[in-house]
């Protein structure tokens, strides 16, 4: 292994784990095809708008002010004045050069479906960008959030096609963050320095690492010895440091629903019973005493926020006899019987890996043989979007519902069947589609919530995925850290963590 460099001793440096765990996206750099570890990128890519810190509502970033007309179709934004990296101007120019790039799919863009609305993108002068919907959606501003602002000058003699492959992002990417890339060592650590141009003034620590780990309790183990001062911790974990005055648990929801995931072009989900025989074989609430310590919420739908969840769900109650009722009407063993099912997850943990081998017994119990296969994040993503449409039945894995539901969309819409977007279970279901659509155009926060409820029902009777929790997360920061913050969201963030601010004492 390659040793993270020893910092100079008039120099400050922070060095983190910020991939490690399901928030992170180790040795990814382009936050155009990044499903998660936006907490990395941030620092050194922004994006328009970002949440707040405690994700309740979105404010500008390189956007000093939005608006959102009348009509809900038109977004101008106001830009900052600021400079790239390489001292080339922050312009509109830039910002619809992004746009336009990540709504393009033949540039691996993961936003492609989500930005597929924009009609136009206007650039009345260099600080001024209008961007023109074809249609309401109230996801938009949220979805802007995770688009971090790529350099036209930079990138735009490149290939659309090899632009996602160029080794651009991991050698000379420039942003316009407070740290600015220095160097990434293959597969160990990447590092950032201070960019002294910053609008918000030099960052108080010299440099920012962040270094890979195999897994969360490697990166537990450098935390407890001093080398890594912040990492992504699993629940059992951060409980041995709580207490320890010289380390800090922080701890938050996850704002991501846990969830077993029906491939529907499979072929043997296609029964309602046979999806529904599958939640009530589960002991959810066994599995969130014993295995979660509690801290995780039961989910009958796509989230769990009180106001988005209606009270005339089913609970699919715990009924082993039941589930092999169903299963016999659905006439399971013509449709599969116990020939073993491939489930693949890209959660590599011990705590996913005991809740898989739970539900594993459990469904083996009524007569559904399922074979647990974690795999890298790379892997997994090649496989579920690829077009060849390889032989993955079903998954273990998990979509943020929050702070705004209608993240939800990407994963569930017809619309949004790879390469299109995220629904990597090629769900069709044209009720639920309805509603999430009619959820997507209303825009009056006053309706929204009714509108949610009804995507929530429809998940519950149909069952596109079975639904099983939203779980806690847990950082740990060393009391060395000060105004360093750090939230559990999903994919990362990013969120408004000002990260110029972070300082570490000597």
């Amino acid at each position: 292994m390659v040793p993270a460099p020893v910092a100079a001793q008039t120099e400050k440096t922070i060095t983190g784990g910020f991939d490690v765990g399901p928030g992170g996206f180790p040795g990814n750099f382009n936050p155009q095809t990044a499903t998660a570890g936006f907490t990395w990128l941030n620092t050194y890519f922004e994006p328009l708008v970002i949440y707040t810190s405690d994700l309740s509502k979105l404010v500008g970033a390189l956007a000093s002010d939005f608006a959102v007309g009348e009509d809900n179709l038109t977004y101008t934004f106001k830009l900052v004045e600021t400079n790239w990296h390489d001292g080339k101007p922050f312009t509109s120019a830039d910002v619809k050069f992004t746009l336009e790039l990540a709504k393009n799919a033949e540039s691996g863009s993961i936003f492609a479906a989500r930005l597929a609305g924009i009609a136009s993108i206007e650039t009345p002068d260099e600080h001024t960008a209008v961007v023109k919907l074809s249609k309401p959606n109230s996801a938009f501003l949220s979805v802007l959030s995770q688009v971090m602002m790529l350099p036209e000058h930079a990138l735009s003699s490149m290939d659309v096609k090899e632009i996602a492959k160029s080794p651009w992002w991991s050698t000379k990417p420039v942003g316009t963050g407070p740290f600015k890339f220095t160097k990434y060592v293959s597969d160990q650590y990447v590092e950032m320095a201070a960019y002294d141009g910053y609008r918000g003034g030099r960052p108080k620590v010299d440099r920012l690492i962040n270094r890979y780990f195999a897994n969360p309790a490697a990166a537990v183990s450098a935390l407890s010895a001093g080398e890594i001062q912040f990492t992504f911790a699993e629940p059992d974990d951060a409980k041995t440091f709580k207490g320890n005055d010289n380390f800090r648990v922080i701890e938050g929801d996850s704002y991501v629903v846990n969830y077993i995931g029906f491939n529907h072009r499979a072929g043997i989900w296609n029964d309602l019973r046979v999806r529904q025989a599958v939640m009530h074989a589960i002991d959810r609430n066994a599995i969130i005493s014993s295995l979660f310590g509690g801290a995780a919420k039961l989910a009958n739908c796509g989230y769990v926020a009180p106001q988005l969840v209606p009270k005339d769900l089913s609970d699919y109650a715990y009924d082993p006899q039941k589930a092999k009722d169903l299963l016999a009407e659905a006439g399971w063993e013509k449709i599969n019987g116990d020939k073993p099912i491939p489930w693949l997850t890209y959660y590599n943990t011990p705590q996913v890996a005991n809740v898989m081998a739970a539900i594993q017994a459990m469904l083996a119990q009524v007569g559904i043989n399922v074979v647990p296969r974690a795999l890298d994040v790379p892997s997994y993503n090649g496989i579920v979007r690829s077009e060849k449409w390889p032989d993955f039945p079903l998954v273990y894995a998990g979509l943020q519902n929050g702070p705004n539901p209608a993240s939800l969309n990407v994963g569930l819409n017809a619309a949004q069947i790879p390469p299109a977007g995220n629904n990597i279970m090629r769900v069709e279901m044209p009720q639920l589609t309805e509603a999430l659509n009619t959820a997507m155009a209303e825009t009056d926060p006053a309706q929204a919530d009714a509108k949610w409820q009804q995507v929530c029902r429809e998940m519950n009777a149909q069952l596109p995925w079975s639904p099983m929790w939203v779980a806690s997360r847990y950082g740990v920061v060393s009391g060395k850290l000060q105004d360093f913050f750090w939230t559990p969201a999903p994919g990362g963030g990013p969120f408004v963590s000002h990260p110029e601010k972070w300082d570490i004492a000597p």
